[in-house]
């Protein structure tokens, strides 16, 4: 077995993979810039593993020089770890001080392995990986940097009496909350790219990304939007804040009737008038979801210190835990 450096998109696509690897869309090379695509090959020139390394544009961690690893899968513990050591020396040429992965390049896309799957079965859109995924990253010598979960609200007829006041606080405020409108959801995209921005700027490994790429990675879900299920919180013109959630569609593929809402994303502008309305957002989302007939919603992939989690508790169990790992890199 040997380690093979890919260059571009089209030579990807011409190898071969075992029949237990996870298919790998060769596209992805082109749009998520890695400035490494490594594969592990059989004698045969079979694909076992394959892996992305981005170094020249990666999140901002303490005081480490990060070097991010995506795209990951492997067909079995041996190219797992012929590729991940190959992954490690790689970015230590590269004079990185931490690994950090699995990530595709940043957070606005697939990253984490799931460490705890519970009972639920996986739903759209969300990251999911073989069980030995994670322990093969632990026998190379990463550790968990940050923890994750998802939790599921199996009764959307809980009320937070303390959302009467925020609302009446927000009303006051002159901050109004509707659905969006099936005809405007390209424009309110773009809306919701400018207010994600300032939300997320602090969050946990955050990178820029610009609206095109945004834009690009969201038109793929207008199909399956529900405008009732984006609602828009509004100061004026002005987009304060929003929630974002969508059907379940992995019931749908599953043969099941589809009751579970997913709320994907809660964000507002960080402004201590708006103190409140994240809140506010999930539980008017939920009531609408209950109003249109489904009987659950997931609380989809929270970052363990967020202020949303706390929000969910309220609500919500935990139905999946994840965790996004680091190893450090010595010269």
């Amino acid at each position: 077995m040997n380690i093979r450096p890919v260059h571009s998109p089209n030579e990807r696509s011409r190898l071969a993979h075992a029949a237990n690897l996870p298919p790998f869309d060769s596209r992805q090379l082109a749009d998520h810039r890695p400035d490494l695509h490594l594969c592990a090959l059989s004698d045969t020139g079979t694909v076992e593993a394959h892996a992305s390394l981005w170094w020249s544009d990666t999140p901002v961690f303490e005081s480490h020089r990060v070097g991010v690893v995506g795209h990951y899968a492997s067909a079995n513990d041996q190219a797992a770890a012929l590729l991940l050591r190959a992954a490690l020396h790689t970015l230590q040429e590269q004079n990185g001080t931490l690994a950090v992965g699995p990530m595709d390049g940043n957070t606005w896309r697939r990253y984490r392995f799931v460490v705890d799957a519970g009972t639920e079965p996986p739903f759209f859109l969300e990251p999911t990986n073989p069980p030995a995924a994670p322990q093969q990253w632990e026998r190379a010598g990463f550790t968990p940097l940050a923890h994750y979960v998802s939790a599921i609200n199996t009764d959307l007829s809980q009320q937070d009496q303390r959302m009467l006041r925020v609302a009446e606080r927000m009303e006051q405020r002159g901050v109004s909350i509707r659905s969006a409108r099936a005809s405007e959801l390209l424009f309110e995209l773009s809306r919701i790219y400018r207010v994600s921005q300032a939300a997320f700027a602090r969050n946990f490994l955050y990178t820029e990304l610009s609206e095109a790429a945004y834009l690009a990675q969201y038109e793929k879900l207008l199909p399956h939007i529900r405008p009732e299920f984006l609602l828009l919180a509004e100061r004026g013109p002005e987009l304060t804040g929003f929630a974002f959630a969508i059907p379940d569609l992995a019931q749908t593929a599953r043969g099941q009737a589809m009751d579970t809402l997913l709320v994907k994303t809660v964000a507002i502008l960080p402004d201590p008038v708006l103190a409140g309305l994240g809140a506010l957002l999930l539980s008017q989302v939920q009531q609408i979801a209950r109003q249109a007939g489904f009987r659950r919603c997931v609380h989809a992939l929270m970052y363990e210190g967020n202020v949303s989690r706390n929000t969910s508790l309220h609500y919500a169990t935990v139905m999946r835990r994840y965790a996004i790992f680091s190893r450090e890199l010595h010269p």
